[in-house]
């Protein structure tokens, strides 16, 4: 496809989806709950032949180099078409917030004000590896009332395309547009550079995917940008905590999958239980074969580990996402050094304290600037399937319009709206 043939094509799939998004904004709850059980069905059903096309994605990846982790994000499992089945069953189950009237008041003047959720319009998505995120993407887009243009990784274009057309017959099942949800087919890079310059028909861009992707989107987009650059998330090993407990969620959130943004890539742990949770949980990192790049009091402690494969930290690994079996370890002095530690060296997306304390705990909470702080519990839960917002599209972490795992509200707006009763302003 050269260039003026991808110009036009960008073009008419932005017109196409401005259209769509009209008749997706009027569409009732029912309607859209329709598509999306339409579409959970259809997932099921059609196992065998989404695995044949992503066979071939599988194929051309392995041919192609690409690291184990790489290859893994690419499978559509009977695992994953099932989560993805399920996320859209739960998004036509939860309430329809698209026209909800929000904080009406009664002004001196008489006027009532207040705000009213409606869709933004059309968004662009721009993704790297995972298919899934197609499922995701589009029933978050029909369940918001919005149309949206998705663009996935050239490396999954053939289950990508799968997966499209079943979008499509479940929108033409439920009697939606359906060019409500497009695919841009070809792989050609030059057709990002169109989607992300064309304020006439896209509201806003979402890019999922590796840092350089976010940092030439956000540099080069004349449309907004929901986005996240890093996953450097962090879990805080608190004095006093459950020692047994933190060594078994301190695990879970860097190992049970290495390559999500939400796995805590820096342990922090309060010195006062140091020499008692730095052997243990050094012993599992050991036997799992994850590397720990320590400060040297956490070395030290670390030494008496079987195997442990240690190295000392630089300043760049306070800072880095590993998506790899890899983490930084640092010993603090507490919960106020950790904080101070976390705030500087993190991206933003998601942090976990342990603890026994709960002034502690509520200290943490409001302190650290990130989306997502949790209390006694594994960065891996940072899902908008398991926050229950159905799926998400992403993770946000702006602090402006939408932060954390951007879900049905994260893809709204609000306006004004005001009721009067011949009221004129003197």
């Amino acid at each position: 496809m050269n260039a003026l043939n991808i110009a036009e094509t960008m073009q008419t799939l932005g017109l196409q989806a401005k259209v769509a998004s009209a008749q997706m904004a009027r569409a009732n709850a029912a309607v859209k709950n329709k598509a999306l059980l339409a579409l959970a069905r259809l997932l099921r059903e059609q196992v065998e032949p989404l695995q044949v096309d992503n066979a071939k994605d599988l194929e051309r990846a392995v041919a192609n180099g690409l690291s184990a982790p790489m290859v893994d994000r690419l499978r559509l499992t009977p695992k994953v078409l099932e989560t993805c089945a399920q996320g859209c069953e739960q998004l036509a189950a939860m309430p329809d917030v698209i026209g909800e009237i929000l904080g009406m008041k009664q002004m001196p003047s008489g006027i009532r004000v207040g705000q009213m959720r409606v869709p933004i319009g059309v968004f662009g998505m721009i993704y790297e590896s995972r298919p899934n995120v197609t499922i995701e993407a589009a029933s978050l887009s029909i369940k918001s009332g919005n149309a949206c243009i998705l663009r996935g990784g050239s490396e999954a274009i053939e289950s990508n395309k799968a997966l499209a057309r079943l979008v499509a017959q479940a929108l033409l099942e439920a009697g939606l547009p359906e060019n409500a949800v497009q695919l841009v087919q070809t792989t050609d890079r030059e057709a990002v550079g169109h989607l992300i310059a064309m304020p006439a028909y896209v509201d806003v861009i979402i890019p999922r995917g590796g840092k350089s992707l976010i940092e030439r989107i956000s540099r080069e987009a004349k449309v907004p940008v929901i986005k996240h650059l890093d996953g450097n998330c962090h879990t805080y090993v608190d004095d006093p905590c459950d020692i047994a407990m933190a060594v078994t969620v301190a695990d879970n959130a860097k190992t049970q999958k290495y390559s999500p943004c939400n796995a805590s890539e820096s342990l922090v742990v309060a010195r006062g239980v140091a020499a008692d949770f730095l052997p243990q949980i050094g012993a599992i990192y050991a036997a799992k074969g994850v590397e720990m790049r320590g400060d040297a009091e956490a070395l030290a402690i670390l030494q008496q580990v079987p195997d442990a494969k240690l190295v000392a930290a630089t300043e760049q690994d306070w800072s880095e996402e590993y998506l790899a079996p890899i983490i930084s370890v640092k010993v603090v002095a507490g919960v106020d050094e950790a904080i101070a530690h976390i705030n500087r060296y993190s991206s933003g997306h998601t942090e976990a304290i342990l603890t026994r304390d709960h002034m502690h705990a509520q200290q943490f909470l409001r302190e650290v600037d990130s989306a997502s702080v949790m209390v006694n519990a594994s960065t891996r839960f940072a899902d908008g399937f398991e926050y229950g917002l159905g799926a998400e599209i992403g993770i946000s972490t702006d602090k402006f319009h939408a932060r954390g795992p951007v879900g049905i509200e994260g893809l709204t707006s609000l306006k004004y709206i005001v009721l009067g009763e011949g009221q004129v302003r003197g």
